[in-house]
């Protein structure tokens, strides 16, 4: 840890209501919460994960000088410390992103908060934080989910997930894997509009559940469009997961994810 932890630890402690309410939710003592903050002590490793676990950033983001960390909770932009290499490791997907709409692609950058129904908490809805964006003809994109229940705000896990994404005769077709353990897969597919002005994405997706069993799940999935630059600290204290009829999840939204049917064996939109 570095001089300039203490003074991003404040800043992002700044998107809370006090001091006070960070620590009851990071279930950290007060005392040892402020050393952290004065610099005269330092998290051990597990406290570390668990505070840059609760706020979304990563360990190595949280040590960087303080305007670059600053602009990286305000704004993410694309070319920072987490963008995609630009080569791709095999061959054929460099072949699906020749055969790829560039032009489609481009109309869907930015940032989603993206909602479809648990696989690891059954009889939940997870919203999540998704940024697609480009790099040099190649489109990738992030995913952060947070498992964190509304009523147990201390108790929560967080995923990043890093995939690529192709635009093929008109769909979006994404694939990516949990970075963090890179222990699992999923698949999304997602439907366009075609309006001028994108709004909302819908499609399925097809993952496992993390329990013991880890049986394959698909899910009806959103999109939902947040603009190309947002305040990332702000986004990433609404994620988590949420009961069906929670008021937090828009009716439409959850019209939506109900609207599928099973038809001749095939798990279609309606």
């Amino acid at each position: 840890m570095n001089a300039y932890f203490p003074g991003n630890l404040k800043l992002l402690c700044s998107h809370y209501r006090s001091i006070a309410d960070v620590c009851r939710r990071l279930e950290i003592n007060r005392a040892q919460f402020n050393k952290y903050l004065s610099g005269q002590s330092v998290p051990t490793a597990h406290n570390l994960k668990r505070i840059c676990d609760f706020f979304g950033v990563d360990e190595l983001e949280i040590a960087q000088p303080a305007p670059a960390f600053a602009q990286l909770i305000g704004v993410r932009r694309d070319g920072g410390a987490e963008a995609q290499p630009k080569s791709p490791p095999l061959a054929h997907l460099e072949h699906l992103r020749a055969q790829s709409s560039e032009s489609r692609l481009a109309r869907h950058v930015g940032y989603y908060f993206e909602y479809y129904h648990s696989m690891s908490s059954p009889g939940h809805i997870l919203r999540s934080l998704v940024h697609l964006r480009a790099d040099a003809g190649y489109f990738s994109y992030e995913r952060t989910e947070r498992l964190q229940q509304a009523d147990a705000p201390a108790d929560h896990v967080r995923c990043r997930y890093i995939g690529t994404a192709f635009d093929l005769q008109g769909k979006l077709f994404l694939v990516d894997y949990e970075s963090l353990t890179s222990n699992e897969i999923s698949q999304t597919v997602l439907t366009p509009s075609f309006k001028n002005r994108v709004t909302r994405l819908n499609g399925l997706k097809l993952g496992v559940a993390s329990n013991d069993q880890r049986a394959p799940c698909c899910s009806r999935v959103v999109w939902d469009y947040l603009g190309t630059e947002i305040r990332r600290v702000s986004c990433y204290r609404q994620l988590g997961l949420f009961a069906p009829d929670d008021p937090a999840i828009g009716s439409d939204i959850r019209e939506q994810l109900q609207a599928v049917k099973l038809e001749q064996g095939l798990f279609q939109l309606r």
